[in-house]
């Protein structure tokens, strides 16, 4: 006589959504990161816009974003890790910066963001 099979054991299902349950919980930690960074490139892109006719300096420029750094509760990056070189007419502002969140004891996740606006000018090369 035959046994039948009547679908998955305890052990089956533990085995099928431990693996879920990680990614989702990676996923919850992961959520702040990018939640940030998403207000960052907010920030970027009003300051691009604000200086698209490619007037400003550096030091305005990163008094703006400063500002929308304030207005958004941006804490980290600093306004210190901002990037601002000179690109033909305009100026290329760069913000590049890691960022980690804790996963469990000692594992972390790294996550590695990097946003860069042109404010005005043609952004010719050279």
């Amino acid at each position: 006589m035959r046994n039948r099979q009547r679908g998955v054991t305890a052990i089956g299902w533990l085995f099928l959504l431990t693996p879920i349950a990680i990614l989702g919980y990676a996923g919850v930690r992961l959520a702040p990161l990018y939640l940030n960074y998403m207000k960052i490139t907010r920030a970027l892109d009003q300051v691009a816009s604000d200086y698209k006719d490619g007037g400003g300096d550096p030091t305005s420029i990163r008094t703006t974003v400063d500002k929308h750094f304030e207005i958004d509760m941006v804490d980290y990056p600093t306004i210190k890790d901002l990037k601002i070189t000179r690109d033909g007419a305009g100026w290329l502002v760069e913000m590049a910066y890691d960022d980690e969140a804790p996963l469990f004891s000692n594992i972390s996740l790294h996550v590695s963001f990097d946003k860069t606006v042109r404010t005005g000018g043609a952004g010719g090369g050279g």
